[in-house]
């Protein structure tokens, strides 16, 4: 499990990637880095929805996807029906996910209400530029 309590309330910052401001892929950076993973970067807007869903679908070989949540797992969420996804966060449990949004700053919510938009739930394997 990874430490997470410190990030709750860290405002939403297009391509924020500290503690001063974070994005859902600076998030999901820093939680996967709390379980000692380094994932690459992106230089995407997190207002560029339609390059995030095709980045994400892109380098989606280097996640293995699982049936069901589990602590430390990426969530891959859609905003819009019509992408892959396009919008990202942690487990913390099998019931909660932590992610920074815009109209919540960073913050947990549950599986349970997101569970229309979730894409799947994936585990890191390793990729090329990690």
């Amino acid at each position: 499990m990874f430490a997470y309590n410190d990030l709750i309330g860290v405002p939403f910052v297009d391509g924020g990637r500290d503690m001063n401001g974070l994005d859902c892929w600076g998030l999901v950076k820093l939680c996967f880095m709390r379980q000692g993973i380094q994932l690459k970067d992106y230089a995407i807007s997190a207002r560029d929805l339609a390059a995030i869903s095709h980045k994400m679908e892109e380098d989606s070989y280097e996640w293995q996807k699982i049936e069901s949540p589990e602590p430390g797992c990426l969530v891959a969420i859609r905003t819009s029906n019509e992408m892959w996804a396009n919008h990202a966060g942690v487990c913390i449990d099998t019931e909660r996910f932590i992610h920074a949004y815009a109209f919540t700053d960073v913050a947990v919510a549950r599986i349970r209400r997101w569970k229309s938009h979730i894409a799947g739930f994936y585990r890191y394997k390793g990729g090329e530029g990690t």
